[in-house]
């Protein structure tokens, strides 16, 4: 099975149209996860071209700018997006009413913090879809791990991970964002990261 993801990782890598089109024949229920960050219509774009109905699943902390949330709405009814949203099993509100403000990087708490917003309810978006394939926004340049990631991989449990845009630059995106003249957003913030090039551990558990 590594062989064959090998062939098709040198041949189809680089385009992701016929990328995704050969991901779609792997599975029956495949999803697209997004956070709505800079470029994100690219793919949500791309994917949805091909299968218009595919879920569209947002792990939303709670924590993400007002011009995200617009942002969001726009696109949700700008491509029709079947948008499913996973909240933490706590509000922000909640949270921050017994623990005070958010964690910063440095702060042991800050780990616990990533698993609650983030980590586990795309876990239990995993455990109640049980997708079999996964479409990501990924790209090489974003972080140094990511940039040791193939287009596509098998996770420990069978999941096909697949990263159409991994050897796409910030240009690329741009002139594809001109060309379907798709909105953009850059008033992005990730509290799990924080950092620009830091990983939240999403990438790398799964």
């Amino acid at each position: 099975m590594a062989s064959s993801l090998d062939a098709i990782n040198r041949d189809l890598g680089n385009d992701p149209d016929a990328l995704i089109r050969w991901a779609l024949e792997q599975g029956e229920r495949p999803i697209c996860t997004t956070n709505f960050r800079p470029f994100e219509a690219v793919i949500l774009h791309m994917v949805t071209r091909q299968r218009p109905d595919i879920p569209v699943v947002w792990m939303d902390n709670g924590y993400n700018t007002e011009a995200t949330y617009r942002f969001a709405d726009e696109l949700v009814q700008r491509l029709d997006l079947n948008l499913i949203t996973y909240l933490p099993r706590r509000s922000r509100a909640h949270r921050e009413a017994v623990e005070g403000a958010m964690p910063g990087i440095e702060d042991p708490r800050h780990e616990a913090f990533t698993r609650e917003v983030k980590l586990e309810p795309f876990e239990r978006a995993l455990q109640e879809m049980a997708p079999d394939v996964w479409f990501t926004a990924l790209r090489a340049e974003d972080t140094p791990e990511r940039a040791r990631m193939a287009p596509v991989s098998r996770n420990a449990n069978g999941l096909l991970k697949v990263s159409p845009l991994l050897h796409w630059s910030a240009r690329d995106m741009y002139q594809y964002l001109q060309a379907h003249d798709l909105p953009n957003n850059f008033d992005y913030f990730d509290p799990t990261k924080v950092e620009e090039k830091r990983e939240c551990g999403l990438h790398l558990q799964h």
